[in-house]
């Protein structure tokens, strides 16, 4: 199994961002090596999800560079952005299963979609990937018939189905009880060993993203504000940093969204901004 901090598998260089005029992300660089899980973590809003949306070809880069081994994903055409995704896994925020599709069917999807594997081998992989989760029993049941929990855990069973070299996760362990947040934590650690992949967790989560994380990026102000180990970021003296992972109120991250003076839509006489 490859080891953790050998190669650089997926890398960010000076990428930029934007929706029309409203600026994400700038001068963005982040390296994703062979073996590591990797946190991206920052307030709500700093660009997070995007990060994944530009490394999955949802979005392109106004400026800069979102590299896959050799490939410049920005400049693949169609049939090179398929070809790459067949190497990810996506598990998304809320499982986004297939609600008329059984959990046997949810996730035989992608090994029926990207392989031509005859109908006994993929009910085995199928079963193999659902047993990996605990899940197998529940194969006939439709995702309304089990609880948000082992939703999670059938859409991580669908994301590496095809045993991707990537695996993104997007605020993985939102909403979970506290046993079912730790079994998911435990089941990204495993399967990322398991498949000498490298995984990325985009989350708010400090306990168990850094209990199980190997690097962090934290994102403020549109670009990397600290990075490092998750004893390094809890060492940080970053005012930004301190705040979130100390879950304070006050900070530099603002509780109002930019705007203009409240007097201006209020017609009061004070000209201070909203505190």
């Amino acid at each position: 199994m490859p080891s953790v901090n050998s190669e650089t598998v997926l890398e960010l260089r000076d990428v930029a961002f934007g929706y029309g005029e409203r600026l994400v992300l700038s001068g963005l660089n982040m390296r994703f090596k062979r073996g590591q899980v990797v946190a991206v973590m920052g307030g709500s809003g700093c660009g997070k999800t995007t990060v994944l949306k530009l490394i999955g070809a949802l979005v392109k880069a106004n400026a800069g560079q979102v590299l896959f081994g050799d490939d410049d994903i920005d400049t693949l055409d169609a049939k090179g952005v398929y070809r790459l995704r067949r190497k990810m896994g996506m598990l998304f925020q809320f499982g986004a299963l297939f609600t008329d599709m059984s959990v046997f069917e949810n996730v035989a999807f992608p090994l029926r979609e990207h392989t031509n594997l005859p109908e006994t081998l993929i009910r085995d992989l199928v079963l193999m990937k659902l047993n990996a989760v605990g899940l197998r029993g529940a194969r006939d049941l439709l995702p309304s018939e089990i609880s948000g929990g082992m939703s999670r855990r059938v859409a991580l069973a669908r994301a590496i189905a095809l045993d991707p070299q990537i695996m993104m996760y997007d605020e993985p362990f939102a909403g979970l009880d506290p046993i079912s947040l730790g079994i998911t934590a435990n089941l990204i650690k495993t399967f990322n060993q398991a498949l000498g992949a490298t995984s990325i967790l985009v989350t708010h989560d400090v306990p168990e993203s850094f209990a199980i994380a190997d690097y962090v990026y934290f994102i403020a102000n549109g670009g990397i504000a600290a990075e490092g180990t998750p004893d390094e970021l809890r060492a940080s003296k970053d005012p930004a940093v301190r705040q979130f992972i100390d879950a304070a109120p006050d900070g530099p991250f603002r509780f109002h969204y930019p705007g203009v003076p409240l007097d201006a839509d209020f017609g009061l006489a004070t000209t201070k901004e909203p505190r």
